[in-house]
């Protein structure tokens, strides 16, 4: 994470990953060369109370969503709230509609296996779930209609940090 980035952003992205939030996370919107959009909670009434939250503010972009970023995904103006994607390709053109990473993948070593691992998420069914039922039916709906979907069984921030905080 990279907070003189996105402080906004990656202050979501903590409160999310402190309280659970990614486990057994669908990456629901996969299109190749393009990104991998995931962030709707398998369980409706947690999503639910993520949402009523309200919006976060958002973050000037001063990095580009380059091959790796990890942005927040956004409607508007001040519309983030929990969706995120990795950009699996250069997608400096989101740069001037306000999209503002938040992050990188790091890279493969080290017990981690990079964009490399992100390659491989399940691809077949593209832009084709509902965020709606997602939203509504959680995992059940995904279950059912799309059984392949890759996905995350948690996040966790690692013992000392060093991997979310600016680089000295």
């Amino acid at each position: 994470l990279r907070p003189s980035w996105a402080p906004n952003g990656v202050e979501r992205f903590q409160e999310l990953t402190s309280s659970n939030f990614w486990g057994d996370i669908r990456i629901f919107r996969n299109v190749p060369n393009f990104m991998s959009q995931f962030g709707i909670s398998s369980d409706p009434a947690v999503q639910a109370s993520w949402s009523s939250r309200g919006n976060i503010q958002d973050d000037a972009v001063v990095t580009s969503n380059s091959r790796g970023t990890v942005t927040f995904a956004t409607a508007g103006a001040n519309s983030r709230t929990t969706q995120i994607f990795i950009n699996t390709a250069d997608n400096s053109f989101l740069d001037r509609q306000g999209f503002s990473p938040i992050g990188e993948v790091l890279p493969a070593g080290d017990g981690y296996g990079g964009m490399e691992v992100v390659d491989k998420f399940y691809s077949e069914y593209g832009e084709s779930p509902d965020q709606g039922k997602i939203t509504n039916e959680g995992v059940s709906y995904l279950n059912a209609q799309f059984p392949d979907l890759s996905y995350f069984e948690k996040a966790e921030f690692i013992a000392g940090g060093s991997h979310f905080q600016e680089e000295a």
